[in-house]
């Protein structure tokens, strides 16, 4: 029996969906690449970091780049928007650490402080966004997976969170199964696990130096 293909409703281009992040002062968004791709619509919602988790989109925010290009070569300089990228594919074919990656380069994006030098000009921390192509997968999970570890009294477990997020989102109970990808969901399941191993280790090497001082 062939499988019905899952109906694709309309949903915001951008979701907020998690306000004031705890130690972060920041929201969390969740979407897909029309909102990624409307810098406009991201600096009226105070975004100033994305993090576009599709291996098959790319965005050029640079909007003045430094010096004129030759045809072989993109331009490049400074963007108003601070752009992180991890290469997910929607389904399978990801190794097993790339959540695990994820999960460390976003929070890395929410605590990095660049320097004050003029070839550091875009220094704001602003809301978050994170991205893959339509909003509904490879983001979730990812953004799931921070509210997961970041917020555990919140969101106890991972699939709380995903509710949560599925919610915010607008994503219908019908899209469920696909939203996101249960191989997404496993793999997220594995990077929490070893994010805590990792945590623990880092907190008793802490204890440790403490100790020694």
């Amino acid at each position: 029996m062939t499988e019905k293909p899952t109906r694709h409703y309309d949903r915001p281009p951008i979701s907020l969906v998690y306000e004031n992040l705890p130690g972060f002062g920041v929201d969390l968004y969740v979407g897909g690449r029309e909102g990624a791709s409307d810098v406009p619509l991201l600096r009226k919602n105070g975004i100033s970091t994305v993090l576009n988790c599709a291996v098959n989109l790319d965005f050029n925010y640079v909007a003045a780049p430094d010096e004129i290009s030759h045809d072989s070569r993109v331009g490049y300089g400074p963007a108003p928007i601070r752009y992180y990228k991890l290469g997910i594919v929607d389904g399978p074919g990801n190794p097993d650490t790339m959540l695990l990656a994820g999960y460390y380069q976003l929070l890395g994006a929410l605590e990095q402080v660049l320097p004050e030098k003029p070839s550091y000009p875009m220094r704001e921390r602003g809301n978050v966004l994170v991205n893959c192509r339509a909003g509904r997968s490879r983001s979730v999970v990812l953004a799931a997976l921070l509210l997961h570890l970041h917020i555990p009294r919140e969101f106890p477990t991972l699939a709380a969170a995903i509710d949560h997020i599925r919610v915010k989102r607008e994503l219908r109970p019908d899209e469920w199964h696909e939203t996101p990808k249960p191989m997404l969901i496993a793999a997220a399941e594995k990077a929490a696990g070893w994010v805590r191993v990792v945590e623990e280790e880092r907190a008793q090497a802490a204890e440790r130096n403490k100790v020694r001082a």
